[in-house]
């Protein structure tokens, strides 16, 4: 399976792969559930909570700025992949849009399908956090979280929640769907922030 699938980083390449992952030769796939197939013309965007509540059309966002990006990504079950090149727009691009009670110190990430996964304000403002619809310069197909998913190169890939549709902005942590079942709340990589206390990790 590691010879076929994975490999070992090698010398070049073992101060960008966090410890205990190894080199996927393709991109794989890993879904919970029925994958959602959303087009662009249903796809929609809310904001809510401790934020003015808004919606946003596909539109919308598409008249934002768009920028390539190339970051590593790194999955909790192991394996990451170095230089993705997505096509999208800036999580601080988008933040331009809204208004944010500065009570505000969580976030949940909502999305088609009903997955959830939770990040702290601070996280998820980093300038090199975006919003993806193209991946290898192809729309980003539903398998991979197209129309459009988060992308948070600096923690585990749970993070960067496919079919995303909406931010819920909180005062406080509330934990999303694998949080709930086992998984660490923050998820960094270089620290293997893979699973919560309760698994005794």
């Amino acid at each position: 399976m590691l010879g076929k699938f994975f490999q070992k980083p090698g010398k070049e390449e073992g101060d960008r792969v966090p410890p205990g992952q190894h080199l996927a030769k393709g991109f794989p796939v890993l879904t919970y559930g029925e994958t959602p197939q959303v087009s662009t013309e249903q796809w929609e965007f809310r904001v809510w909570g401790l934020a003015k509540s808004a919606t946003f059309s596909w539109s919308d966002f598409m008249a934002l700025p768009q920028h390539e990006f190339t970051a590593d990504f790194h999955c909790v079950t192991r394996w990451s992949k170095l230089d993705v090149k997505w096509t999208g727009i800036k999580v601080t691009d988008f933040m331009g849009l809204i208004e944010v009670d500065p009570k505000a110190a969580h976030i949940m990430e909502h999305c088609y399908g009903g997955y959830t996964t939770n990040i702290s304000v601070e996280d998820f403002l980093r300038e090199e956090n975006f919003f993806a619809f193209k991946v290898f310069g192809e729309d980003l197909p539903s398998e991979h979280g197209g129309p459009i998913r988060l992308v948070v190169p600096h923690l585990y890939a749970w993070k960067s929640a496919k079919w995303i549709n909406g931010l819920e902005f909180l005062p406080g942590e509330e934990l999303g769907f694998w949080e709930r079942n086992g998984y660490h709340r923050r998820g960094e990589p270089w620290a293997e922030e893979r699973y919560s206390n309760a698994f005794g990790i």
